[in-house]
């Protein structure tokens, strides 16, 4: 019988930067190949301090050094595929870096996730998908890679087409969560995901273990709720700092623009992205031409052809008309877009909803101190209201329980000691796993 092996290159005792090499005999596919955010920052700080290619990134570990996966080296591709679970730039930024021989296995809706991200980080180091073999697949779906088979299945998170896998080997199936929740808007997607993945009375569970501290356990309901007495108590503009890719905060906050007469004016990024996952009719995202959605647009000399694209999918407006109608308007706002504030000048009765996934958000750095800076200086109180896109430590407990498998490897969490203590009356052996050390299933 083969032999099957996990090394973990990343997601180890971090959040995020998932990089696990599945052997089984001669097969060898990759669960995840993300960008490591906590590793990356120990030396880098955009944009100013960028990596300027490759060489950085392997001296510092970022992008671990392996042989046969790189498109940048000219040895044989020793790696058969990669399966992604989801879009998050911490499960799938360096693909860029591997080699277009490699078939990446993801979701419809992560193809079109990640080809509209393409387009907008056009000549991106970290992220360049131009040339890769996209291979889709849904739920139902067995996909045959050597001596294994890999079973995905949805699961709820905060970004839509999120997968976990059960993966047959020659040693007995290894479920994979990715990154999952129960209490998010779509909990019967995770509930499913359990199901079968105990039905499979499996090997290993290679689980996420983001929550441990400070754990919030608002449901969208809730966080729905909280948005709209805001907005329903504000006197003047309304700030919404969420993740582009999040479907169902962008929901929440068009529930509450429409319930408080009020328009959402959204970003050209997430006007852009609305535009490419808008054929699914399942993700029910409100149509850009929407009379209650307006797409806000900085002024610039010079506009990339993906954001003059978006300027015609809908009613543009610029920081001149949010001025003049500010308490008709909740305002789509990033890190990245406060200089708008200038020209904006908030009334007083304004305020801004900082509502993104931990430790802010999952696509960007904020500097908070900065971000207080501005608050500050335009007297502009700050509401945190969101859901964790990661399970609660009642919730995992709960399900490692049912799926009841041999081994549990905990990964992608940086108080994982304290996940395995809280888990240590289960049944399984709870693992911990190093940097590169490889491990028996």
């Amino acid at each position: 019988m083969n032999k099957t092996t996990l090394t973990f290159y990343g997601g180890v005792r971090e959040v995020g930067g998932n990089k696990i090499l599945l052997r089984d005999g001669d097969t060898r596919v990759f669960l995840d190949f993300g960008m490591s955010f906590e590793l990356r920052r120990r030396y880098y700080s955009d944009p100013f301090l960028s990596p300027r290619g490759k060489d950085g990134l392997l001296k510092f570990g970022i992008l671990p050094r392996l042989r046969g996966i790189y498109e940048f080296e000219e040895s044989e591709p020793e790696v058969d595929a990669v399966f992604l679970s989801h879009s998050h730039m911490d499960h799938a930024a360096y693909i860029s870096f591997l080699k277009r021989s490699i078939p990446i296995y993801c979701g419809a809706t992560t193809e079109r996730i990640l080809k509209a991200l393409s387009d907008i980080r056009a000549g991106s180091l970290e992220f360049n998908i131009k040339g890769m073999s996209l291979r889709t697949f849904r739920t139902g779906d067995k996909i045959r890679v050597g001596s294994i088979e890999v079973e995905p299945i949805h699961v709820d998170h905060s970004v839509p087409g999120s997968y976990g896998f059960l993966i047959h080997t020659s040693s007995g199936t290894i479920v994979y969560t990715g990154d999952f929740r129960r209490h998010g808007s779509k909990p019967e997607l995770t509930e499913e995901f359990i199901e079968e993945a105990a039905s499979e009375r499996p090997s290993a569970v290679i689980t996420e273990g983001t929550n441990a501290v400070g754990v919030e356990v608002s449901s969208e309901p809730e966080v729905r709720d909280k948005i709209n007495r805001i907005v329903k108590d504000a006197s003047g503009l309304v700030m919404a700092n969420f993740a582009s890719t999040d479907v169902d905060r962008l929901r929440s906050f068009y529930q509450a623009a429409v319930e408080n007469d009020r328009y959402l004016a959204i970003t050209l990024k997430q006007a852009y992205l609305l535009s490419r996952l808008s054929g699914d009719p399942r993700l029910q995202i409100p149509r850009l031409d929407d009379e209650r959605i307006l797409i806000f647009k900085k002024m610039k000399k010079r506009y990339y052809g993906w954001e003059k694209e978006a300027m015609e999918l809908g009613e543009t407006i610029d920081s001149a008309h949010i001025k003049r109608l500010q308490s008709r308007v909740i305002l789509a706002i990033s890190f990245y877009d406060l200089e708008e504030l200038i020209g904006i000048s908030p009334v007083p009765g304004s305020c801004y909803i900082l509502s993104a996934s931990e430790p802010f958000n999952e696509e960007m750095e904020i500097d908070y101190e900065k971000l207080v800076n501005w608050l500050d200086h335009y007297g502009l109180p700050q509401y945190h209201t969101h859901v964790s896109g990661h399970i609660t430590p009642l919730h995992l407990k709960d399900t490692l329980r049912t799926i009841s498998p041999k081994k549990i490897f905990l990964i992608h969490g940086t108080h994982l000691e304290l996940l395995s203590k809280f888990m240590d009356d289960l049944d399984s052996e709870i693992l911990i796993p190093d940097r590169g050390m490889v491990y028996e299933v």
